[in-house]
């Protein structure tokens, strides 16, 4: 009788709350959690509101991109961070009772902001899980448990705290969250040796739509393929994951070679298409592409930067060189052996020196305005269309492209044994990127720029579809529209993020969340509600 008298109370509660227009949102919100938590007594301090102090840091806390904090872009009606599993279960049924639109962040690098902007819906709340950071490593059995809400830094700092020969191959910016980033692949400078963050995943524990926890046997192996590369906000809230800890040597080495363009790079860069995804599988080189200061005073050139790790020491680096990509000239004095950890820290950017414990900061400290786009290359750019490419890059002040290859591992993983579909024939992916710090006032300027470049490469990379990383949000591929979305809308970006795993990631969500409560502007549609647009 008593848990029909708690049953009782909180559907009464939850009717008055209903129809009731004069309590806010946020309190129907607290008092719904009331009835539904295992911890009530810990989360009036974890509601933040936009007359609470702390909201606006909040807010910005994680958020990477400044295009979706200006004052034109819409807020949350209020902040939620959780202490612990139970309360985020209690957060999904509360805002499926309310009505209230969720988003959730782990990181906060969504490129799009959507982990923290709802461009088509209001009312809507941020989950967010900065709070849940947990890292449980159990060196014995090559396994570690990690929250959502740490970072791939923090997780990597923890397994070389118990072992200098343990790492795991995922995200090279060492600030992303582990939440949403193993959702979209996980891609790193070990993914030619080992895979995907996500292809190194053995277990997850995930609230769904109904407000269950679920682990991997009680989702089922549909559900549980989906949230490895289906792209984060479409299926529930990912609690943990049980990553698989890979071998790393006690030395690895690592390289930065700059060229410009007057120093053979448009040559060299033709070279390391061909090269890079057929190179030793120890090797990662990807290529960082920037405008530099050219030997003309006040001209501008492109600079192209090697920057490279290999699982060994310098001596056997240079053999491989030698043998594969002699045409770099690659001598000791550019090699630097280091530790495992360290190389993470060279390859993040950090500057020389930097301990280990900056990853445990947990946040960038480096914002900007940016628009991001990416593409996968099949065929090898020819030199003469390479040369008429820097005349369409350099018109923008801030453009950046990285070139990372594929090949090795990823060539030998099958296109549908994860959701992310980018595998063999790949020889490598385009992130294409223009930032600024003015804000709205030339922010008009470098979207157009972007979006003409891209449209510049589309005769020299992937067709048919034109695949594009889902960690790569692009708005500019398609969106949802609220309670209006039909199949083929969707189809426009999902068959570019996933080709034929598309189809698959439709049932499963029609499975698992058919009211469609997990979404947002590119989420993965349920079939009924494709069906209605």
């Amino acid at each position: 009788m008593q848990s029909l008298r708690f049953i009782s109370a909180s559907f009464v509660l939850l009717l008055s709350i209903s129809f009731t227009t004069s309590v806010p949102i946020d309190e129907a919100f607290n008092h719904c959690l009331t009835f539904h938590c295992q911890t009530p007594k810990q989360f009036y301090s974890s509601i933040y509101t936009s007359t609470n102090g702390s909201f606006t840091s909040i807010l910005e806390s994680t958020a990477q991109n400044l295009r979706y904090l200006l004052p034109s872009v819409p807020k949350p009606d209020f902040i939620f961070t959780p202490l612990d599993d139970s309360q985020v279960q209690a957060a999904v049924v509360c805002a499926k009772q309310l009505g209230i639109h969720m988003r959730v962040r782990s990181g906060g690098h969504d490129y799009e902001g959507l982990s923290y902007v709802s461009l088509i819906e209001k009312p809507f709340m941020i989950l967010d899980l900065a709070k849940l950071r947990a890292v449980n490593v159990d060196i014995a059995h090559n396994t570690a448990w990690i929250q959502a809400g740490a970072t791939i830094g923090e997780v990597y700092y923890r397994i070389s705290e118990k072992s200098s020969v343990h790492g795991f191959p995922a995200g090279l910016c060492t600030t992303l969250g582990i939440g949403g980033h193993i959702t979209g692949g996980a891609y790193g400078s070990m993914m030619r040796k080992y895979g995907l963050g996500a292809d190194n995943v053995l277990d997850a524990r995930i609230v769904d739509a109904n407000g269950r926890v679920l682990d991997r046997a009680a989702m089922g192996e549909d559900l549980f393929w989906a949230i490895r590369g289906g792209g984060g906000g479409s299926f529930g809230v990912i609690l943990w994951w049980k990553i698989k800890l890979v071998p790393v040597p006690q030395t690895v080495t690592v390289f930065t070679v700059t060229k410009t363009l007057e120093q053979g790079g448009n040559k060299l860069l033709h070279t390391w298409q061909k090269v890079a995804p057929k190179i030793d599988d120890d090797l990662f080189i990807r290529v960082i592409i920037q405008p530099g200061n050219g030997s003309v005073p006040g001209k501008r050139t492109v600079t192209t930067s090697y920057n490279a790790l290999f699982l060994g020491g310098a001596d056997r680096l240079l053999q491989v060189m030698k043998h594969g990509f002699p045409e770099l000239g690659l001598t000791s004095k550019d090699c630097v052996e280091t530790s495992w950890i360290k190389s993470v820290l060279y390859i993040a950017g950090y500057p020389d020196g930097t301990a280990p414990e900056v990853l445990l900061q947990g946040k960038s400290t480096s914002k900007a305005y940016f628009k991001a786009k990416s593409d996968f290359v099949r065929e090898v750019i020819p030199e003469k269309s390479l040369n008429a490419l820097w005349k369409i890059f350099l018109q923008d002040d801030g453009p950046l492209m990285i070139w990372n290859p594929y090949g090795g591992m990823m060539s030998r993983i099958t296109e549908s044994a994860t959701p992310f579909p980018h595998r063999k024939g790949v020889l490598y992916k385009i992130q294409y990127v223009t930032g600024w710090l003015d804000g709205e006032k030339s922010m008009a300027k470098h979207m157009n720029w972007v979006r003409k470049f891209y449209s510049y490469t589309a005769p020299y990379v992937s067709k048919y579809p034109r695949e594009t990383y889902v960690n790569y949000r692009d708005l500019d591929i398609g969106m949802n529209q609220k309670n209006n979305t039909s199949l083929s809308k969707a189809w426009s970006w999902g068959y570019r993020y996933f080709k034929g795993n598309f189809k698959r990631l439709i049932k499963v969500k029609s499975k698992v969340d058919p009211s469609d409560f997990f979404r947002h502007e590119q989420s993965i549609p349920p079939l009924l509600t494709a069906k209605r647009g």
